[in-house]
Formats: structure tokens, C-alpha cells, sequence
């Protein structure tokens, strides 16, 4: 895994926030003339605003990360506190755990044994999350579920790291709804159901990310996109680069995608979609994979496979 030199000030960056931001006042403004588009815009913007705070959790845009921080306090995305989102993030970024059930907080698959004990109401719920149409429409609310109900028992246990992004995330909520009633015509539960169209969208990019294999570092994806998803997500759709290279600005992927693009599809065994079209089309209502993870327990000499070029 490789680094590179962090830019000093990244405009790109903040021009992005200055979007989200701007995108989620206008969205919430205009209430009045349009609730549908109210809505579509608030989520859109807060899914941008997501994708930022991704930015901000790998270091971004300055080198004072409480400042980073500072620029994406308020709740908009209302769903996952950003400390939460940050601790299991990185945890997720060591490589040799990518789709451990256990070890990646991000795994999007169960361990055989515990499916197999799985209610056949909830199997059959998790199977149609598995679809990319259920993974938009229901996975914001099973993700919540399964993020938020463990959190909750920590909390209760103690755990003081856990209260802390929870209780930060609840006056960063409380911001957003001072602003929506000090200057929105716009209610609550309209703000929430943006919240969760914004998580649903970024459901698309997350669907795919890694897949089960032997080899951990040919787990990560590739979609080529470079149309407005790939903007939405800010080109984390070119995934086994950012994995390689956590720390470079998300404008500058696609710089190094276009240079080295053979080696990463060598490494990641030609794990690559063209586009977001061609993912819609194969997976729209059918299942990229099983729930149960279809080689678990990987043998520790695979999960440890060289991380070779």
C-alpha cells in the first residue's frame, strides 16, 4: 500500500464541500415550490456530502484533520456518525480483512454458520438486499440496523469512544434541524427521507466494492465510470486505486488509473465493470452474490497472499 505527497491546499476539494453544502441549503429551500425536488436535491447533496467526509476521514483537504473535521460536523447525513464512520473505515482499509465477516466492518457478507441459524423471514429479506435494487431501496435501513444495534449495547456497556461519536453526531444533528426550522419551509421527516435517498445512493457505489476471493488483493473493484456517479462518489468507483493509495486526493485517482491502469487490473485479477450502466443492466434484480460468504473460513495462508504487483 502506497502513499504520496499530500497537496498542500486542495481547492478541488473544498470547491466540493462548497457544493454539498450549497446543494443542501437550496434543497431544503425549496420546499415551497417543489417537495419532490426538494427532496431529490437534499439527498443528492448529502450523498456528495458523504463522499466528502470519506475525503475528510483519509485526510483531507488540509493537513490539521481537526480542521477536516470541523468542515463536516453537522449531521447532515443523519444515519451514521462520522466518528463511527471513521474508525470502522480505517479498520476496514487493512487489506488482508477485506470481506471478513468478523474483521471488516464493511463486509458485506455473514459467516455460513451464523446464516445458516438466520430466520428464514430475514434470509429471504437479506437475499433481496443482495440484489443492487434491494441493496438501494432496503440496504440504508438493514445497514442502520446492523451498524446502529451493536453501537447502542457498546454505549450501555461503556464503551466511551462510541458515546462520544454518538453524542457528536447529536448536536450535529441538532444543527441541521435549527437550520431547517429557522430558515426552511421544509419538515423533518422530508430531511430524513433525503437522508436516506442520499444513503441509498451511495449504495450503489458501495455494492460492489469487494468481492470474495483468495487472494486479498484481488478483492477490490474497478468501474471505469467517469460520468456524474463517478463525481457523486468522488471517483471512488476506481477502488483498488484508492485502497493502494488512501492517501491522495480524490481528483487525482483518475491520473493514476489512466498511467498505471494494466498493473492495477493485473493486480485485482480484471475485477473491472466499463461503467454503472453495465452494473445496473447484470444486477438491477439479480444477486452478485450469496449472503453466506462462499469461501469462509479462507485458509491464513491465502488471507496472508503476498500483496504482489
Amino acid at each position: 500500500m502506497t502513499t504520496a505527497t499530500k497537496d498542500t491546499l486542495e481547492w478541488p476539494t473544498l470547491v466540493m464541500l462548497g457544493v454539498a453544502y450549497g446543494g443542501f441549503a437550496l434543497g431544503t429551500l425549496i420546499w415551497p415550490v417543489s417537495g419532490i425536488l426538494s427532496v431529490i436535491v437534499t439527498a443528492l447533496a448529502i450523498a456528495q456530502f458523504s463522499s466528502l467526509q470519506h475525503e475528510v476521514l483519509h485526510g483531507h483537504p488540509f493537513r490539521n484533520q481537526t480542521l477536516n473535521e470541523a468542515l463536516v460536523f453537522p449531521g447532515l447525513t443523519l444515519f451514521v456518525p462520522y466518528i463511527r464512520f471513521k474508525d470502522a473505515h480505517l479498520q476496514h482499509h487493512h487489506d488482508p480483512n477485506l470481506t471478513d465477516p468478523y474483521d471488516d466492518p464493511e463486509s458485506n457478507y455473514m459467516d455460513p454458520a451464523v446464516w445458516a441459524k438466520t430466520p428464514r423471514w430475514a434470509q429471504a429479506l437479506l437475499r433481496a438486499n443482495n440484489t443492487l435494487i434491494g441493496w438501494i431501496l432496503l440496504g440504508p435501513a438493514i445497514g442502520t440496523w446492523f451498524f446502529s444495534g451493536p453501537d447502542f449495547k457498546a454505549i450501555r456497556a461503556g464503551d466511551r469512544r462510541i458515546r462520544l461519536a454518538w453524542g457528536l453526531h447529536a448536536i450535529g444533528v441538532a444543527l441541521v434541524v435549527g437550520w431547517l426550522w429557522a430558515f426552511t419551509e421544509m419538515p423533518v421527516w422530508a430531511w430524513v427521507l433525503a437522508a436516506y435517498f442520499g444513503y441509498g445512493l451511495l449504495k450503489i457505489r458501495t455494492y460492489l466494492e469487494h468481492r470474495a476471493h483468495e487472494a486479498f488483493r484481488a478483492r477490490t473493484v474497478i468501474i471505469e465510470d467517469r460520468g456524474p456517479l463517478a463525481l457523486l462518489f468522488l471517483n471512488n468507483n476506481l477502488h483498488v486505486v484508492h485502497h493502494m493509495h488512501p492517501t491522495v486526493s480524490w481528483y487525482r485517482l483518475p491520473g493514476l488509473y489512466a498511467a498505471r491502469g494494466e498493473h492495477y487490473r493485473r493486480r485485482n485479477e480484471s475485477y473491472v465493470f466499463e461503467n454503472y450502466g453495465q452494473i445496473f443492466r447484470r444486477y438491477l434484480f439479480r444477486a452478485k452474490d450469496p449472503v453466506a460468504h462462499p469461501i469462509w473460513p479462507v485458509k491464513k495462508s491465502d488471507r496472508n497472499d503476498a500483496d504482489a504487483v
